[in-house]
């Protein structure tokens, strides 16, 4: 791996293309590199992981409202959405939008964490809906994925955005594209311009997982993946840029994070050297906040040695500055605290999170969620007693290079009513690499059929794993069999109406005045 240097220019300088980020992300997009055995497994289990937290996410609304939109363009040869049948192929930028909407809306797939932080698996549903349409073969999936992991885990590396509150999806927008140009294999010169189109439309505030959170946290990845669809698309008709993008005099270090006076120090892999960021990354054994799966497990740890809770007094978590201020007392957050708060939010509460987890010994992607959950006196009474402060030893580890040292958890005390205090502390998941129970393929697997129990078919299971066991070998027509079919009675509904459906639901007439050619 190189280290680039990245930092504002005046537009005098004439910044080289060479010199500029976008290009070396482009540069290593284009780079015809193998594909590892390790890589190819990890994408593998990714996979299996999306379409894991797809299949039980496929009935919530918001995944509806997002199948509904998408369902409105029919396209041949298209792609295909997660729940419909593999024959109803849909226009792949709307494709990739359902899918990155099931994927999400339960916060419950893979992540990395560095500078900033992420969710990778997000680039799968754009570059696997573009590579269904474009008839490619499961051979250049697995390129155009190892290169989305890599540029996302390497901005991700080198630059921070929540700091400056810019959401985490204008790293994603870039790294789709150019998963996108890797598996169409284009030339440096169009990737270059996608990169720079993707990060131009992608860039957002962090609104959307502050305060109360919406269904957009779950929308704002998938928006992502679609605008990289439509960038990449454009820029193959010979359309430009805003150039550079990252180093520009009004662009976006300069007016959106550091300032013409920061640089940033991005990770690239050299020419020749193998993508594989995507061994980095982790996912999640439980449906919350990545910061909380640590502490999830350290609450089912602690239960026992705490016993009754009406004994506690207080519970503190010294965690990392990320932690306390994202999704602890630090954010300020009252919805945060709020038996009544909306799903999205108590996801991002590690308060919430922390005393469900040791009442109930565990986590469950819908139980833990309930409003019943939510508002039950002795919940609310204990989570109440929950606050967290930024430790700056857990800040470090947090930040830390070292992946023996590199740390998501914190430490937890437990004072009693009595003055007796219980302590306890954790580093990682038990699901993370260095974890106590670390995620497999047969781990992969049984979150796969756990959560697909009761919606997919043990046959259409079967029929999906199977197809990712050979990855490498399928055909451009096996890529349509990576997403699975389920009765129409599971797929939920949504009974409101859009602009894509407004001339079915009003008898095919139109309103206001005729159009000049109508």
């Amino acid at each position: 791996m190189k280290l680039h240097s990245v930092r504002t220019h005046k537009s005098a300088d004439n910044l080289p293309r060479a010199a500029q980020l976008a290009w070396k992300i482009a540069e290593v997009a284009a780079d015809p590199v193998p594909v590892s055995p390790a890589v190819i497994e990890m994408i593998g289990n990714r996979l299996i992981d999306n379409a894991a937290v797809a299949a039980a996410s496929l009935s919530r609304r918001p995944v509806a409202s997002a199948r509904a939109q998408a369902n409105a363009h029919p396209f041949k040869p298209g792609a295909t959405v997660f729940g419909l049948s593999q024959h109803r192929r849909l226009s792949p930028e709307w494709a990739a939008w359902a899918n990155g909407v099931a994927v999400r809306e339960l916060d419950f797939h893979d992540t990395y964490l560095a500078a900033d932080y992420s969710h990778p698996g997000d680039n799968i549903p754009p570059v696997l809906a573009v590579a269904q349409h474009c008839g490619l073969d499961g051979a250049a999936l697995l390129r155009g994925l190892a290169t989305g992991y890599e540029i996302q885990v390497d901005l991700v590396t080198g630059i921070c955005l929540h700091e400056h509150k810019i959401d985490h999806i204008a790293h994603l927008g870039p790294s789709a594209a150019a998963g996108i140009g890797t598996l169409l294999n284009l030339p440096t010169e169009t990737i270059y311009q996608a990169v720079q189109q993707a990060l131009h439309v992608t860039t957002t505030t962090r609104q959307s997982r502050k305060g109360q959170i919406s269904s957009w946290k779950a929308y704002a990845p998938a928006f992502a993946g679609k605008m990289a669809i439509e960038a990449v698309d454009r820029v193959m008709r010979g359309e430009g840029a805003p150039s550079p993008a990252w180093e520009g005099e009004d662009g976006f270090i300069a007016y959106l994070l550091g300032g013409p006076k920061v640089e940033y120090q991005v990770p690239l892999p050299e020419k020749g050297e193998p993508k594989r960021a995507i061994l980095d990354t982790y996912t999640k054994e439980h449906s919350a906040e990545y910061q909380s799966q640590a502490l999830i497990d350290l609450a089912r740890r602690m239960g026992p040695k705490v016993g009754d809770l009406s004994r506690v007094k207080s519970i503190v978590i010294h965690t990392s500055h990320h932690t306390h201020y994202v999704i602890g007392t630090g954010a300020n957050d009252p919805q945060k605290m709020d038996p009544k708060a909306s799903r999205e939010t108590l996801d991002h509460s590690i308060m919430y999170i922390f005393a469900v987890a040791l009442e109930d010994g565990g986590w469950h992607h819908e139980r833990s969620y309930a409003s019943e959950r939510a508002q039950r006196p002795g919940t609310v009474a204990l989570w109440h007693k929950v606050s967290t402060v930024e430790d700056p030893e857990w800040t470090r580890r947090y930040h830390s290079h070292d992946p023996k040292e590199k740390a998501f958890g914190g430490k937890v005390v437990v004072t009693l009513n009595d003055g007796s205090v219980i302590t306890d502390e954790i580093a990682v998941a038990d699901a993370h690499p260095l974890g106590a129970r670390p995620f497999g393929r047969e781990q992969y697997i049984a979150k796969f059929r756990t959560l697909a129990e009761g919606i997919v078919t043990p046959h259409e299971q079967d029929r999906f794993l199977g197809l990712i066991e050979r990855l490498p070998k399928l055909k451009a027509d096996d890529l349509a069999g990576l997403t699975f079919t389920v009765e129409p009675s599971l797929l939920g509904s949504t009974k409101a109406t859009g602009i894509f459906d407004w001339r079915d639901e009003h008898g095919g007439a139109t309103r206001g005045l005729s159009v000049v050619g109508e």
